[in-house]
């Protein structure tokens, strides 16, 4: 399909089922549930929702960057988290991650994520201003 493009990142870990990092169609990008990870998958942040919030926003930093993109041409956000209590711990971690931007948000809280150790998984949806001739 020429008009679906996946993107596989540098810096994130391996695929652990069949999906991709994310997906490229025209100027839209939709980002697979990102975790708490590095690169060889250790959990970051074991028993810290602050800092695997901060994790996830620096391994969604990687997304956009391979495609040339910014935390403010993101449009949409859907968070999962084990403890919904947690909620206002975490958004100060968005305010740094995206500034004055908000895009729109959907909080869900989930009884189980791929990894025990794991606190939350945020997905997201960007739009870019151009198209990017290459990525991944």
């Amino acid at each position: 399909m020429k008009h679906i493009k996946e993107v596989r990142v540098d810096g994130l870990q391996q695929p652990i089922s069949h999906y991709t990092d994310a997906v490229l169609s025209g100027s839209t990008l939709y980002m697979s549930g990102l975790i708490a990870t590095d690169g060889d998958g250790n959990v970051i942040g074991k028993n810290d929702v602050i800092e695997q919030a901060r994790q996830i926003f620096r391994n969604m930093a990687l997304v956009l960057k391979a495609v040339h993109g910014a935390s403010s041409d993101v449009v949409k956000i859907m968070v999962f988290m084990r403890d919904i209590t947690q909620r206002a711990a975490i958004n100060p971690v968005r305010q740094e991650f995206f500034g004055t931007h908000r895009p729109a948000s959907t909080l869900v809280e989930i009884s189980h994520l791929v990894n025990e150790d794991l606190l939350l998984e945020i997905d997201a949806v960007a739009v870019l201003e151009t198209s990017p001739t290459h990525a991944g």
